[in-house]
């Protein structure tokens, strides 16, 4: 998103501080636990991020005024270098469900934990997962598990996204449940990710696996 910063006008605490130069590492934010309320403080501290449409579908539902038909898109973001995010948007026009997925994707933004997790590669890298870990939604479960470098992102493709765009490049995964449908796989994945983060381990292993915390 390109905007003039001198013509943004922030709304919030965490908005001022990130104009004013107070906060310049999203990470602190992350750190603090503290919600992000404007996207503008996305596009300044992230200001990488890409874009990807991972699925565009037409709902239609029955109401009393007749027929009712919307575009519902998912989306993911990053800037596959540990930062993540995974939106969905419902319009009556495919532009603007687009720009809402991506939006909400923004909002969503995450940071990934890497490492080299597989114990055949000692190649110390960033570059998989850095334990087997497990994501659900719905009926799917998606489990992920460190691969050593060269393997690739053995998962479908709605996974390869994700992962991609987090920057990750080795991993192995195993998938149970209706993977067929496209928001629940790509959520499960993304849920897999967040758990990375709340995987309690000492400082000394996580460094051994080469891990960003």
């Amino acid at each position: 998103m390109n905007f003039n910063m001198d013509e943004w006008e922030p709304k919030t605490n965490l908005g001022h501080d990130v104009k004013e130069g107070n906060i310049e590492d999203i990470d602190e934010i992350f750190a603090k636990g503290l919600p992000i309320m404007e996207l503008e403080i996305v596009d300044i501290l992230v200001p990488d991020l890409e874009e990807e449409v991972m699925d565009v579908n037409l709902v239609q539902r029955m109401h009393k005024s007749g027929r009712k038909v919307n575009f519902r898109v998912i989306v993911a973001v990053g800037n596959k270098n540990g930062y993540v995010g995974l939106g969905q948007g419902k319009a009556k026009e495919v532009g603007p469900a687009i720009r809402k997925a991506v939006d909400t994707a923004k909002f969503n933004l995450i940071k990934v934990r890497r490492g080299c997790g597989d114990w055949g590669c000692v190649c110390g890298k960033q570059h998989t997962v850095p334990f087997k870990v497990t994501g659900k939604s719905g009926s799917v479960r998606v489990t992920l598990i460190p691969a050593p470098g060269g393997v690739g992102l053995s998962i479908g493709d709605v996974g390869k996204t994700i992962l991609r765009l987090a920057g990750i490049d080795d991993v192995w995964s195993q998938t149970m449940g209706q993977t067929q449908t496209t928001i629940n796989f790509a959520n499960a994945v993304f849920d897999a990710l967040k758990q990375l983060s709340r995987v309690k381990a000492d400082k000394s292993d996580l460094k051994t696996l080469g891990v960003t915390v």
